[in-house]
């Protein structure tokens, strides 16, 4: 990656890499084409090969920002005291919410790239793999599941919600409209009710 790419304007940036996310979210890597991304980002394409090299470069750059974007955003967002299973779950989705008002595929870029199997793009992220993940397992680990009442298996509870957010999130993204407030707004509906039907 040519490191002049952030001498550009930044709305050039921010255009490259949404269409970039945009393009592998949708579409994977294997089936995901430059010319898809130089058109979704209206520039040429000997510029995105002139700053990335090949696919595998774009790839490679933007599952790096994503993990370095997202994981700031986490960090900055979700309080390492909070314990509460649901209020940390709300804290990692207004993290999210914050990541896609500008990025809006980002999110659904790294949910991809979990299930990504073309080898070359396995190989290319291979080393920030685990940063997103430690992440993800340090938040995870400030809850307390003990404090949900006797007969809750806690993992199982987090987990149905984590689907249960995941499949929102494919069903808002499948809406042109989509809005990541709207979409934060309604996942703590359902974060909400759960915490109802536990506590009752």
């Amino acid at each position: 990656m040519n490191s002049k790419f952030f001498d550009l304007k930044k709305e050039k940036q921010d255009r490259m890499i949404n269409a970039a996310l945009k393009v592998f979210a949708i579409q994977g890597y294997r089936h995901g084409s430059t010319d898809d991304i130089v058109r979704e980002a209206a520039v040429s394409k000997g510029l995105l090969f002139h700053y990335f090299g090949s696919k595998v470069g774009v790839y490679q750059f933007i599952y790096d920002y994503s993990v370095r974007y997202m994981t700031l955003e986490l960090r900055s967002t979700v309080d390492s005291k909070e314990s509460d299973l649901f209020m940390v779950i709300r804290q990692v989705e207004r993290a999210r919410m914050h990541a896609m008002r500008g990025y809006p595929y980002m999110q659904q870029f790294l949910n991809r790239s979990m299930s990504e199997d073309c080898y070359e793009a396995l190989l290319a992220v291979e080393e920030k793999k685990n940063v997103l993940e430690e992440a993800g397992a340090a938040i995870n680990a400030q809850i307390d599941y003990t404090a949900l009442p006797a007969g809750i298996d806690g993992e199982k509870l987090r987990r149905m919600l984590d689907f249960t957010i995941k499949g929102l999130m494919a069903e808002r993204f499948q809406d042109a409209s989509f809005q990541p407030e709207m979409l934060y707004e309604e996942i703590c509906d359902y974060l909400d009710m759960a915490r109802k039907i536990v506590y009752r």
